[in-house]
């Protein structure tokens, strides 16, 4: 079972098994769950992770791929459990992938506020948030 820590700043050495969230950031992060090592940051946005708190764990939602690890862990956190989903191939994630772009696309296509009508300047954005999810 993993355990949770809300915390202000993401510590700078993680410990196994624990799940850090840091609201004011809007990020979750924890050590890969297969013990490889890597550091896995879940975004809390309304195109990324939504996190539930039911008052004594925490949930994840959509399951967490680490496409890029070497490892190609694939798993959900649910009321601080893991559950192991099955594993993808290229064809899979290279879908989801490019579904996760079109979904970031179509969601801030709808807030003018955060992108003006200048299509430069919503290239750049769209590049730089393909950057910052598969870098």
């Amino acid at each position: 079972m993993m355990q949770h820590k809300f915390v202000k700043l993401i510590p700078q050495n993680l410990i196994q098994g624990e799940i850090y969230i840091s609201i004011e950031y809007k990020t979750v992060t924890h050590l890969c769950i297969c013990g490889c090592g890597e550091e896995v940051v879940t975004p809390i946005t309304p195109t990324d992770w939504k996190l539930i708190f039911n008052g004594s764990s925490i949930s994840l939602h959509p399951s967490i791929g680490n496409w890029d690890f070497k490892c190609k862990s694939h798993y959900w956190i649910k009321e601080n459990k893991v559950v192991w989903a099955k594993n993808w191939d290229k064809k899979q994630i290279d879908l989801v992938k490019k579904q996760d772009v079109f979904n970031k696309q179509k969601y801030y296509k709808s807030k003018p506020f955060l992108i003006k009508n200048d299509k430069n300047i919503k290239e750049t954005l769209l590049i730089k948030i393909w950057k910052f999810f598969f870098k």
